[in-house]
């Protein structure tokens, strides 16, 4: 077999070649620009050239701090394929920890969104190897006003004058590619470098049927952030595919998306549980003729939604899982043929779980501190780990190592059962799971419970200190809007549903759930705010 190596190369002059026609929408303050590949091809390699204008060196780190848009699809394949690295900034970190991630990374120019001008500007001159920031305009006639300071180039003025790349070449396929920081709520954020040859394999398990199924003739919306874990790798597939990208931009309001999905023809639609819990109820009474797929990740989604979402839309979500360091696919929910004729209600279930391991991705669950595998059949807890060919297997510069076993493991952090059919089920967090008179308590399953709730727009259960238990579940719960809710109802809601000891004797009702950066719910921050202790330091997992 010939030698040929992976890299985005390939995927870059494939979609340049085959799909020039194909639509590529951006959503900008002032409508929608529509292009297509063919002139994004043109734009990437001009790009390219100007990043041999402005300097960077053959490796060095292209920081990014931007929307989702077809400039910031540009900057995804003319770094990378000229050799360089991608470094997608998380444009919601904290201030302190955008300056720490772009002097880890050793940033040498960063492109930045106009609209965002406002959170990065102040920070620039802290940024040590930054010699370049890259204004794109995505405001229109308006905006923040610009800088006047030499390090600040126009992007448009910048593609204009360059000199296009002709030719793409990257001859190592385990060379750099790109790399994204962990939004990790304690300590600094970790790097994970990903290589050519890893998302390109990651970019092709999109594409497998028993994944995402992504192919020529979707259209697909990422909601999900390109600043998070590369847009779970749907911009790559994208490329190489043929689909068309709807870019949402800045504006990812619920009436926003729904509104795309609608007058685009959306077919694929990827975002992170808050996002389609604002979404369902504008889709009400609209027609999506075209929508296949309903992803969903970043955080447990609550069977209640999922099901609303069948009830309403016609189908239910699609859960993944991944972090990260896994690229992040790890795994996905489809349910088995086999297993299709079964009750409607235990397929709710199994819908619930984050599914089956992806091809290429090896799962174990074991005693945590031991190497011993845990049987699957759905009752054993262990420590979730996986390894695979796109799974980060140590953070960049760093000698933080408790996240990798001795035996080239990754250590999610996430505490699961695997059935006998293979389907793994989150039970908590190791930082997060409750231990209440010696008995284990999932917080997540009990989340989902709450949510259940008809009048529960929100729920996240944190742990408490008991004198008696050790600790007790405490439940912070969201109401939705022109309802009556208190600790009593929900308390009378979950008898019956879950085992008593469950039952959380305070519920406090809270105006939101405070969030990360990615939108998860941050029980750091209720943990501070209720109990005063904001570590949720990792506690022993035992197996019952």
């Amino acid at each position: 077999m010939q030698d040929y190596p992976l890299t985005l190369v390939h995927a870059f002059e494939r979609g340049e070649r085959l799909w020039g026609d194909k639509r590529l929408v951006t959503v900008t303050k002032s409508g929608r620009e529509r292009t297509t590949y063919g002139e994004w091809a043109k734009r990437t390699r001009r790009l390219a050239g100007a990043l041999d204008e402005l300097g960077v060196s053959a490796d060095g780190r292209v920081g990014t701090f931007a929307w989702n848009s077809a400039r910031h699809l540009e900057l995804y394949f003319a770094a990378p394929c000229t050799g360089r690295v991608l470094h997608t900034l998380n444009i919601r970190l904290f201030p302190e920890q955008v300056v720490y991630v772009a002097n880890h990374a050793e940033d040498e120019v960063v492109f930045v969104d106009r609209s965002l001008l406002p959170l990065f500007w102040p920070l620039v001159d802290e940024l040590k190897t930054v010699k370049s920031v890259i204004i794109m305009d995505d405001c229109g006639d308006g905006g923040p006003d610009i800088p006047d300071d030499p390090r600040v180039l126009d992007y448009e003025e910048l593609l204009a004058r360059s000199t296009p790349v002709e030719r793409f070449h990257v001859a190592d396929e385990n060379t750099a590619a790109a790399m994204c920081y962990t939004s990790g709520t304690t300590g600094n954020p970790k790097g994970v470098v990903y290589s050519h040859r890893s998302m390109t394999l990651h970019a092709m398990a999109t594409m497998l049927a028993d994944t995402f199924g992504l192919r020529e003739s979707d259209v697909v919306l990422p909601i999900v952030p390109q600043f998070h874990a590369n847009a779970w790798g749907l911009a790559h597939a994208a490329v190489m595919t043929g689909a068309e990208l709807v870019m949402p931009g800045p504006d990812l309001s619920a009436p926003s998306v729904a509104k795309l999905m609608v007058e685009e023809d959306i077919t694929v639609a990827a975002g992170v549980p808050t996002i389609w819990m604002g979404v369902l109820p504008e889709l009400e009474g609209k027609e999506l003729p075209s929508l296949r797929v309903i992803l969903c990740g970043g955080s447990a989604v609550p069977k209640s939604l999922s099901e609303a979402y069948r009830a309403q839309v016609g189908m239910p979500i699609l859960q993944a899982w991944g972090m990260t360091e896994t690229s992040p696919i790890g795994s996905v929910a489809n349910i088995k043929s086999t297993m299709a004729d079964r009750p409607e209600e235990e397929l709710a279930n199994l819908r619930a779980t984050v599914g089956i391991i992806s091809p290429l991705v090896d799962v174990r669950i074991v005693e945590p501190g031991s190497a011993d595998d845990l049987p699957w059949d759905g009752s054993a807890q262990g420590e979730l780990q996986v390894r695979g060919p796109w799974i980060a297997s140590a953070y960049y510069n760093d000698d933080r190592a408790d996240s990798f076993t001795d035996d080239g493991w990754l250590r999610t952090g996430d505490i699961a059962t695997i059935d006998a059919e293979g389907y793994i089920r989150l039970v908590d967090r190791t930082k997060d799971v409750i231990k209440s008179g010696g008995e284990w308590i999932s917080s997540v399953e009990l989340e989902n419970e709450i949510m259940g709730h008809p009048d529960v727009a929100e729920a996240a259960v944190i742990g408490v200190p008991d004198e008696r238990w050790g600790e007790r579940p405490l439940a912070c719960v969201v109401a939705k809007p022109g309802t009556s809710l208190d600790g009593d109802a929900i308390k009378q809601y979950l008898d019956g549903r879950v085992a008593k000891y469950w039952i959380p004797e305070r519920v406090e009702l809270i105006d939101e759930v405070p969030k990360t950066s990615v939108g998860k719910f941050s029980k750091k921050d209720l943990r501070e705010r209720f109990v005063g202790d904001a570590s949720g330091a990792t506690k022993a997992v035992e197996t019952a």
